[in-house]
């Protein structure tokens, strides 16, 4: 028996942001230089986002100002402590919403999962949000917890390898694996083109998997992780005094492109290719990381439409996105013994996939 992901739950925020509604936020902003100007709109607009979800009311224009927005319409640009405090008010709701979609879906009763495994690099706080989904579920209070956090974008992956390491030591564990990221809460005008490549990608969201032995679903075959240390300058995430500052320079695609034939190529059987594998989920950490990875593994559309569908209607949630990938791919219609494929991009630079195929019921 393999472990197997049995279902995979999401939830978002219920504030959808458009993305030109958006950028004529950032762009009509006062302290705004010239660089600034000129690049914000270029950001936004080629971004293939065109919907974000946020917990951030306030950057929805058209809402009453707050902590992030006077009602004038210029930005504020709150302390990490303030953003932190929002963080441990609304994170625990998306982890909730997100379990449960999970669970419900598995068709599990919740008193069954022995392990809680949380993922999110977006805020800190203790007690945690594992304790409101053990408690708003009903988990066994005895279930074993542990958190993943600030390792980025590619997080849901060592949650999935411990996940099914878990599995693999129990045949009757069941193992449930939340990520949330609230990514929006670290917003700020800016005239850094970096900061404003976050401004334009970045999303709210959680998804959440139960892991399982056996069964239907998508069973996980193997995993891979690669790093490579020239991009560890390019991409990466720190705690600044006005909120989590995120290095994602023009160089990433670039890299990407360089090096994930090389990363994922044990990913595959003897004499397959990478087109050979239908569905990749990609991890959309933005238009150009995408389009070099297709272009890098010779991917006809077909294969990362998922991606693109995700990047265009939530945009990047950190380590979320890849979840809602493969969901996205599992509701368009997986035959039994279709293989997948799954990669993500986080600080270092690391790529970590895994290799999956669809079981049927």
């Amino acid at each position: 028996m393999t472990a197997t992901i049995r279902a995979i739950g999401t939830a978002v925020p219920t504030t959808t942001l458009d993305q030109a509604a958006v950028r004529d936020l950032f762009v009509g902003q006062p302290d705004l230089g010239r660089l600034g100007r000129r690049i914000v709109p270029a950001a936004f607009d080629v971004s293939a986002v065109e919907h974000r979800h946020t917990v951030v009311d306030e950057l929805d224009a058209t809402r009453p100002g707050g902590l992030f927005r006077e009602d004038s319409g210029a930005l504020v640009s709150p302390s990490t402590g303030t953003r932190n405090d929002r963080y441990r008010d609304l994170a625990p709701a998306l982890f909730v919403a997100a379990a449960r979609d999970a669970v419900e879906r598995a068709g599990i009763e919740p008193e069954r999962v022995t392990h809680l495994v949380t993922v999110s690099c977006t805020g800190f706080t203790q007690p945690g949000p594992d304790i409101d989904v053990v408690e708003q579920l009903g988990l066994p209070a005895g279930v074993f917890r542990h958190h993943i956090g600030f390792m980025g974008c590619c997080a849901a992956f060592p949650a999935l390898r411990i996940a099914a390491a878990f599995t693999e030591a129990d045949p009757d564990a069941v193992v449930l694996v939340v990520c949330a990221e609230l990514c929006t809460l670290h917003v700020r005008a800016s005239d850094d083109p970096d900061q404003i490549v976050a401004n334009s990608v970045f999303g709210d969201g959680a998804a959440a998997v139960v892991v399982a032995q056996g069964g239907p679903g998508l069973r996980i075959e193997r995993f891979a992780t690669a790093t490579v240390p020239e991009g560890a300058s390019e991409m990466a995430w720190n705690i600044g005094d006005e909120g989590f500052e995120m290095v994602l320079s023009t160089a990433v695609p670039k890299l990407v492109g360089v090096h994930v034939p090389a990363a994922v190529t044990s990913l595959l059987g003897e004499g397959e290719t990478f087109a050979d594998v239908p569905v990749w989920a990609v991890h959309p950490g933005g238009r150009a990381i995408l389009d070099r990875a297709q272009d890098a593994l010779a991917l006809p559309d077909t294969a990362v439409s998922s991606s693109r569908a995700v990047l265009r209607d939530h945009g990047n949630m950190s380590s979320a996105t890849v979840l809602f990938v493969l969901r996205d791919a599992v509701e368009r219609g997986l035959p039994s013994g279709t293989p997948l494929a799954a990669v993500a991009f986080g600080p270092g630079l690391t790529v970590e996939s895994a290799r999956l195929t669809a079981v049927g019921a």
